[in-house]
């Protein structure tokens, strides 16, 4: 077997994921199956670091459009990645794969306050970390925690699961003329405002060199694939 591209990957996960079909709140079935993904990396030796969205359970942006005050939202919103982080945790432990939650906000009956050298050595003990709360300030998303995190932490790739296989010139869901792109620089997710991540994000990644690949979470290899070095979804580098 060729030996695996990277050795401590940061994946970023969408909230909306955990909903499945539902379109809100958290499915088992759906839980169980990204956690099983999971677990066949962590195998083969990989490190893990897991940041995920708020939105299947609190999208700060949309409850302040309708009148709440935006830094109490993101704060609803952060405490929603925290609910989502120990869903991700009983299911992986369900795997009897050792994880911690590590949260940006002060919630110590369910999660280990977040310290760098603590989140790292865990991860060098075999351990997937969940980095809940985001940055623990608003008017950052989960996006830019993500990426804070896997710079932090030495992070080889973020790779970030959604729903299409990909960044495409346009939305795919409602362009059928929408093209996929292979591979992207910084500069041209930028300039294209492509909606790869948020571009403080992707500032960050472009600062400190670090690659994003986007790809499609309900793949069944995907993410084996990606850490194999086989071309899945799209790269920004």
């Amino acid at each position: 077997m060729s030996k695996p591209a990277y050795k401590r990957i940061l994946l970023k996960l969408s909230g909306e994921i955990l909903a499945g079909g539902r379109g809100y709140g958290i499915d088992p079935a759906i839980t169980s199956e990204i956690c099983n993904k999971i677990k066949i990396v962590l195998d083969m030796g990989i490190e893990v670091g897991i940041v995920i969205g708020g939105g299947n359970i609190f999208r700060g942006i949309s409850a302040a459009a309708n009148g709440m005050d935006r830094v109490a939202g993101d704060y609803l919103g952060m405490m929603a990645t925290i609910m989502n982080s120990v869903a991700l945790q009983s299911a992986l432990e369900n795997l009897d794969c050792d994880t911690r939650v590590m949260s940006a906000l002060s919630i110590t009956q369910l999660a280990e306050p977040y310290i760098r050298r603590r989140a790292t050595r865990h991860l060098e003990k075999g351990r997937v970390v969940v980095f809940a709360g985001g940055t623990g300030n608003p008017y950052f998303t989960t996006d830019t925690a993500a990426v804070h995190r896997a710079i932090e932490i030495n992070a080889d790739v973020v790779i970030k699961g959604t729903k299409v296989d990909g960044v495409y010139t346009d939305d795919p869901m409602t362009n059928s003329d929408a093209t996929r792109y292979d591979s992207l620089s910084y500069k041209e997710v930028i300039e294209k405002e492509l909606r790869v991540m948020d571009l403080t994000a992707v500032t960050l990644c472009k600062e400190n060199k670090l690659p994003i690949i986007v790809f499609d979470i309900s793949s069944k290899t995907g993410l084996v694939d990606i850490v194999n070095s086989i071309s899945v979804g799209t790269t920004v580098s």
